[in-house]
């Protein structure tokens, strides 16, 4: 298999870059901090440019592909080193780089094992864009596991008092999902013929076309894996701890990042490798979609702890996702324009949730910084003596509610669009959760920066620092421009998304 040299270098050195330079940190001898940091903004900024320099040149292939590498890694299991990019990973690989250069600003200040702290961000950096770039399902397995290493050392050194006991059910729920994965991944091996573990191999031959228990079987191993990760409810209890107790860079990578796995792999692996069996059980995917939505919205409402908040409002909008991508199911075979609105509208929603969640646990971080808790009750007033740190969480809030001019206006528009006619009812249940979320948002923000000061919030409440300022607002200001301006990222989801109603229509 040809491949252009200069662009398989490319790809690999997008994906391993950030590893490359964490072993460098840990290997260095005794370094400062302020080197510390320079090197980890330095290396997180120099792969953003090479994703935009991806960006720009991007042009997919005969294979669907571009900058594609296929190269033999375990030839007994026809498992390879496979990656390359499309419409629907290369905006994940854009948000992770966005979002994990936004944490190195944010950490400026941070002063606890600051190289340990970055190397581990790096690492985390390298197997989160090794997943959405794997096109191997033992490689998407390898890079989807590690990612819960990285993040139960991230949570259990670096959180807050609870850390340790959050981090242990971080890691045991999302190991056991990610074992019913790799016995889901065993199935479509052993289905397989010739076997492989191959991804683009294995949409090409629909190993489990003639459906039976097996591909059941299979099917809900892979959803379970996947839903542990995203978290879909009933598999969502791990996630509020796990935010709760994690530094501010933990959760905003946490939920922008780690939590898109699991949708990534919905419709990587699970919609056109099992087409048949994803259209038949789409229903049952459409209600846990909507559950997810409500549960999340209306836990969220009730919430004294801020931070907890938004990591409920993560449940609600990964719902949204989990109803499109059920949506496009059940229309795969009847109405191809339907299909591709509401699988568009779920990975510009992934992109959306990514920089907009992200921000928002930056803000909960600046919150905490200053008044060493999360509780609303604490605060009040804080508009007068932080003016731009509320007016920036006032952005992100809305932006979050999917106002008109933000990017989850873009998404939402288009997941209910392409779902109203396959399940109305589903859907007028689903916008009930947006008005929710308008409530909830709208009443954090009243108790924390509106009213009269209260004792917290009297003491020493400075106002959003430059570093601060440096991480949060270019990410709500690259929702805006989806928002204002979404042609530019549509463009290269759209194509994907059609590819995959082609596929899912089998």
């Amino acid at each position: 298999m040809t491949r252009v040299e200069g662009e398989v270098n490319v790809l690999s050195v997008v994906v391993f870059l950030p590893l490359a330079v964490a072993v460098g940190l840990v290997a260095m001898p005794r370094v400062s901090d302020r080197v510390v940091r320079s090197i980890w903004i330095a290396a997180t900024a120099a792969d953003l440019a090479l994703v935009v320099a991806l960006w720009i040149g991007f042009a997919p292939g005969p294979s669907g592909f571009a900058y594609e590498v296929n190269q033999r890694w375990i030839p007994t299991v026809s498992a390879g080193y496979h990656i390359g990019l499309d419409g629907l990973s290369l905006p994940l690989v854009a948000l992770t780089a966005v979002l994990f250069l936004a944490c190195a600003l944010y950490s400026l200040r941070q002063t606890h094992r600051m190289r340990a702290f970055a190397a581990l961000f790096l690492f985390l950096q390298t197997v989160c864009l090794g997943v959405f770039v794997s096109l191997d399902l033992i490689l998407f397995f390898v890079f989807f596991d590690l990612s819960i290493v990285g993040m139960y050392f991230v949570i259990a050194l670096w959180g807050h008092r609870g850390a340790a006991r959050a981090a242990l059910m971080f890691f045991l729920y999302t190991f056991l999902g990610s074992l019913a994965l790799l016995l889901g991944f065993i199935g479509l091996y052993v289905a397989s013929d010739p076997h492989t573990f191959d991804i683009v191999a294995l949409t090409a031959q629909n190993p489990l076309a003639g459906g039976g228990i097996f591909s059941v079987l299979v099917l809900l191993a892979i959803l379970v894996g996947l839903a542990v990760k995203t978290p879909t409810v009933p598999f969502h209890t791990w996630l509020p701890p796990a935010h709760t107790e994690a530094p501010a860079a933990g959760s905003a990578i946490l939920a922008g990042v780690l939590l898109k796995l699991g949708t990534y792999g919905f419709v990587r692996i699970a919609m056109p490798i099992l087409p048949g069996t994803w259209r038949d059980y789409s229903p049952a995917i459409v209600a846990i979609g909507v559950a997810g939505v409500l549960y999340g919205a209306f836990v969220a409402l009730g919430q004294n702890d801020l931070k907890r908040m938004v990591a409920y409002t993560s449940v609600n909008h990964m719902g949204y996702i989990l109803l499109a991508f059920g949506a496009a199911g059940l229309v795969a075979t009847s109405d191809a324009q339907a299909h591709d609105l509401a699988v568009t509208g779920a990975v510009t929603q992934m992109v959306s949730h990514g920089l907009i969640t992200g921000a928002l646990f930056l803000l909960t971080g600046v919150l905490y910084e200053r008044g060493r808790t999360y509780d609303m009750d604490a605060y009040g007033g804080l508009a007068a003596r932080t003016p731009w740190f509320a007016r920036v969480t006032a952005v992100a809030a809305f932006a979050s509610l999917g106002l008109p001019g933000f990017s989850g206006f873009i998404a939402e528009f288009q997941i209910f669009t392409g779902a109203l006619g396959p399940v109305p009812v589903a859907t007028a249940l689903a916008v009930v959760g947006i008005l929710v979320t308008a409530a909830l948002f709208l009443r954090a923000l009243q108790r924390v920066f509106l009213g009269p000061a209260r004792a917290t919030g009297k003491g020493d409440m400075a106002d959003l620092a430059g570093a601060e300022a440096a991480a949060i607002v270019p990410l709500l200001a690259l929702a805006v421009l989806i928002g204002v301006f979404p042609r530019f990222l549509l463009d290269v989801i759209e194509p994907a998304a059609r590819v995959v109603g082609t596929l899912v229509s089998r």
